[in-house]
């Protein structure tokens, strides 16, 4: 009997070892990460990147996200919420991550429609279109045509841009700093260089907030 408490308890001292481990490691990469934004923010932001927010907002969120994602539409109204609640203090910046096949075709749109200052408001057509072109996870992305007429975009110039080789280096650059910024899913968020301890609004918002009390 002695001998099996001693094994239950090994493991279950193994297991605290294992989680606080974790938290460590999670905590010294957040740590690490928000020392390397200080230093230098440009793999975290591009100039080329669209921004939303007060440019001398003192919080500064950065999403990578993929027009195809559930969650990431679910999330914008959220970020936007959030943004609101505190008028003039947190700045916001897109990064893209076409995970899903077909999606660097959408992500070519937005990008193009930034050229035009129109990139909020295609990014909004399109997710709330989303389940129109991109049923279950699989995007048919020639659909969005149908659905950012509203929008008041050149579509002449714009189908001329999407298909700029500045385009596409822009998408090559922005899945290359997902790459070192260890993004493997959308939508993964940053704020002031530090990323969410796990994934939910309400580590986000507890993120955002922690920042807003440092910064003022």
């Amino acid at each position: 009997m002695k001998q099996k408490h001693l094994v239950v308890f090994s493991a279950f001292f193994l297991l605290l070892a294992f989680v606080a481990g974790a938290l460590l490691y999670r905590s010294e990469q957040s740590k690490t990460a928000a020392q390397a934004y200080q230093r230098d923010k440009s793999t975290f932001v591009r100039a080329y990147s669209p921004t939303l927010g007060n440019p001398g907002a003192k919080v500064e969120i950065v999403e990578f996200f993929d027009p195809a994602c559930g969650t990431c539409k679910e999330f914008s109204p959220l970020v936007k919420k959030l943004m609101a609640a505190h008028p003039g203090k947190i700045r916001l910046f897109a990064r893209y991550a076409p995970f899903h096949n077909g999606s660097d075709y959408v992500v070519k749109i937005l990008a193009a429609a930034e050229k035009q200052g129109k990139f909020w408001e295609t990014l909004e057509a399109v997710f709330a279109a989303q389940s129109s072109w991109a049923p279950q996870h699989r995007p048919q992305p020639e659909l969005v045509w149908s659905y950012i007429g509203g929008v008041g975009l050149d579509i002449r110039r714009l189908r001329q841009d999407m298909n700029a080789p500045e385009i596409e280096k822009i998408i090559q650059q922005d899945l290359a700093d997902a790459r070192t910024l260890n993004v493997k899913a959308t939508p993964e968020f940053f704020v002031n260089g530090k990323p969410m301890p796990s994934f939910g609004y309400e580590q986000l918002k507890d993120l955002v907030e922690g920042a807003l009390a440092t910064a003022y």
